[in-house]
């Protein structure tokens, strides 16, 4: 049985019954179709597609997008939910909604014309299709806008060349938003976006990563060599790329808070069902303060990080300014996930640095929270800009 940090049976926060039905349709799924097998996806890195397909056909692969596009219609806030509850039980496998959802799919939203939305959301939401988003290059992480790669006009179409790296869903990914030059010497100013679609000719997939954790998430390379877009697959105008990319990362933060928080969460539910029936020195390890201790900060971050991760997307949902509460959110819950998930080793020992114990896999899961969508360090940069232009 889980115990939600910072819930009880008689209270939610301020949840509706109609999100409360939705979390628990999303913890229902993740019970009974993921847990079972997503050690075996997480020691194979095989991409678990009969598991997205069926979160598809559950409307989370569209969460936040408008039914007659194929969407759910869900609020920011239900997305969270859902987000939270399958993180709970596979990082991964959530990681995979979060993206797919805020990423491309958001892209198409917030900035493609209504043709783009028709021609391309449809398929995304439903999970038929799934998306990726390129921004991150060998060269430029952080600094998204050095980024190398380039389009130039070439009649009424693009020629693009260059190459994206850490792309979730890269390999498996069947429409790309993808970021280039399109004017080099305005630097940020003049990145563009546009619309890929795999078997393009001169689009290539390169490297699959093997990774440290997020094993069944897809992570690959993009390759682009003399790639012909068609003109009509150019999102928004030229040079609005970065802008339209800064604001799809704001909300996807969010996603990424959420995914924090449920990796705590699982964690945590992993520690108290250890603690109460592993018995050292004639009594059960939850009765030590020691342990006591290590529980009590892991509810108490997760509290915090789950009220944070709310606030954020109630202001999104609500039309109100959410950039800094993005940002503390996510740096927040991803920290607070590392440290919950380093604490659940511990008070494993010795189990909990081996497979059979689900805090191993969220030790490895956890760490990419602090670096994907935005480190730890920019997230403090943007919150430090937001205080030092307010006073």
């Amino acid at each position: 049985m889980s115990v939600d940090a910072g819930e009880s049976s008689t209270l939610s926060f301020d949840l509706t019954p109609g999100q409360e039905a939705i979390r628990q349709a999303a913890r229902s799924f993740a019970e009974k179709e993921m847990r079972p097998v997503i050690a075996r996806y997480d020691e194979s890195q095989e991409f678990p597609h009969e598991i997205v397909s069926a979160l598809g056909e559950l409307g989370f692969m569209g969460m936040t997008w408008p039914e007659e596009l194929g969407g759910a219609g869900l609020s920011d806030m239900e997305a969270t939910l859902v987000i939270e509850e399958i993180a709970r039980v596979d990082p991964s496998v959530a990681l995979t909604v979060a993206s797919h959802n805020s990423l491309c799919t958001g892209h198409l939203m917030l900035f493609g014309s209504e043709e783009q939305k028709r021609r391309y959301v449809p398929n995304l939401a439903s999970g038929r299709l799934l998306g990726a988003w390129g921004l991150t290059e060998p060269a430029s992480g952080s600094d998204s806008g050095g980024m190398k790669s380039a389009a130039r006009r070439d009649g009424g179409d693009w020629l693009l060349s260059g190459s994206k790296t850490f792309i979730t869903q890269g390999s498996v990914g069947s429409v790309y938003v993808v970021m280039a030059l399109t004017d080099p010497p305005r630097g940020k100013a003049g990145i563009s976006a546009f619309i890929l679609e795999k078997g393009m000719k001169g689009f290539s997939i390169g490297k699959k990563e093997n990774k440290l954790g997020m094993r069944c998430s897809d992570t690959a390379t993009l390759l682009f060599d003399e790639v012909r877009v068609p003109g009509e697959n150019l999102i928004g105008a030229p040079g609005e790329g970065f802008k339209q990319a800064l604001r799809v990362l704001d909300g996807g933060r969010i996603g990424i808070a959420a995914l924090s928080v449920g990796i705590a969460q699982g964690t945590l539910d992993a520690c108290l069902a250890y603690a109460r029936t592993r018995r050292q020195f004639g009594k059960a390890i939850a009765e030590f303060q020691a342990v006591q201790w290590k529980l009590a900060d892991m509810a108490t971050d997760i509290a915090a990080a789950r009220l944070l991760t709310r606030k954020a997307a109630r202001l999104k949902e609500t039309g109100h300014p959410f950039t800094l509460a993005a940002a503390q959110a996510k740096y927040f819950a991803s920290e607070a996930a590392c440290r919950a998930a380093a604490e659940g080793v511990q008070i494993h020992g010795g189990y909990g640095f081996i497979k059979e114990y689900p805090v191993e896999k969220f030790y490895r899961d956890a760490k990419l929270m602090t670096i994907g969508e935005g480190t730890s360090e920019v997230q403090k940069m943007v919150i430090a800009r937001d205080l030092l232009a307010a006073t």
